[in-house]
């Protein structure tokens, strides 16, 4: 084949592709167009309906103004409307009484005319004539007393009834205050019960400590208190419980779950470790003071009752320090009778 030939079959061949992509090309911008067109239709629709719902609260908020506005000048209306009335029922009563004191007046004046010989029958009939339209006004003013008066007992009607609600509330309230005393009285006989049933319990509870640990000086039962010298449990100006110490302490754990078997569940009862000191004084950088003394030997008893198995809710610890002594004085016995640990059973 010729080249000239070859030349023009290939500059035919680029012309079909050209025009099948513009071809391509405008398609697209149509519908670009028409998806714009659409889009903006949508938007337009849209915003009309915001737009007439925003028409249609701006309308509810202004019939809601005007309701306010109508209710508030109402209210005024009756305050006002109360107020003359009361104000034309003072008026009217005051008018009535001058009428009546007018009246007395003239009528006093036509009989002092009556007897006078020489009145003049003109003067007499005026003061007749004037005498006739006060009884009218007066008759007229008898008339609003009367009306008033007849609201007044409509009002004297609502505030009987009040009265006797109010006598009705006060005859419940007594019937109320009757049922709560009796609760209260039958609650203090089963608080006295319970109180008797404790010291009961309190009393098993102080022979099983003695029997467990044994007839000993310095083990002792003061009131509703089993007591123990601090020198059984610890070391001098320490709270860590000794090896003797810790075989008392198992004994006193076994007596109180043994007691906890025993107690009913509607008893609540707790047992109080106190710990107390004697008045000598304690400053080291682990106790400051004899309250901290005290307190870390009550809370090493509870602990250690705890870990053989006692109730930690039927069990406290508290530090009285120096200030609680069984005691008064300074002698070697008696400081060393007050050192102590005592278990105290009472109610929560």
């Amino acid at each position: 084949m010729p080249r000239s030939s070859r030349s023009r079959t290939s500059s035919a061949d680029y012309w079909p592709g050209f025009v099948d992509a513009l071809t391509t090309l405008l398609l697209v911008v149509i519908f670009l167009l028409s998806v714009f067109v659409l889009a903006q239709y949508f938007l337009g629709t849209q915003l009309s309906e915001k737009d007439a719902r925003v028409l249609a609260l701006e309308a509810q908020v202004a019939e809601l103004a005007e309701a306010l506005s109508l209710a508030r000048k109402s209210s005024t209306e009756t305050e006002s409307s109360l107020a003359q009335l009361q104000a034309s029922l003072i008026a009217a009563q005051e008018r009535a009484q001058s009428i009546e004191e007018e009246r007395l007046r003239l009528s006093a004046l036509l009989a002092a005319l009556e007897k006078e010989k020489d009145a003049t029958g003109t003067e007499l009939v005026t003061l007749r004539e004037r005498l006739s339209d006060e009884e009218t006004q007066g008759d007229e003013a008898e008339a609003q007393i009367i009306l008033l008066n007849e609201q007044i007992a409509a009002l004297r009607l609502q505030l009987a009834s009040l009265e006797e609600a109010l006598d009705a509330a006060d005859a419940r309230d007594r019937e109320q205050k009757a049922v709560i005393q009796d609760l209260g009285s039958r609650l203090n006989v089963a608080l006295a019960q319970k109180v008797q049933e404790l010291a009961t319990y309190r009393s098993s509870f102080f022979e099983a400590l003695q029997n467990a640990l044994g007839e000993r000086a310095e083990i002792e039962v003061v009131g509703d208190r089993f007591v123990l010298q601090s020198e059984i449990l610890f070391a001098s100006g320490s709270a860590t419980i000794n090896p003797d110490g810790r075989q008392e302490l198992a004994k006193i754990a076994e007596v109180i779950n043994e007691i906890s078997s025993v107690i009913p569940d509607d008893v609540a009862w707790i047992i109080r470790v106190d710990g107390h000191s004697d008045v000598v004084p304690i400053s080291t950088p682990e106790f400051p003071s004899n309250w901290h003394l005290s307190a870390a030997r009550a809370i090493a008893v509870v602990r250690f009752l705890t870990a053989r198995g006692v109730d930690p809710m039927h069990l406290a610890a508290a530090g009285f320090g120096e200030f609680d002594p069984l005691a008064e004085g300074r002698d070697p016995a008696t400081l060393r009778r007050n050192r102590r640990i005592e278990f105290k059973l009472t109610d929560r």
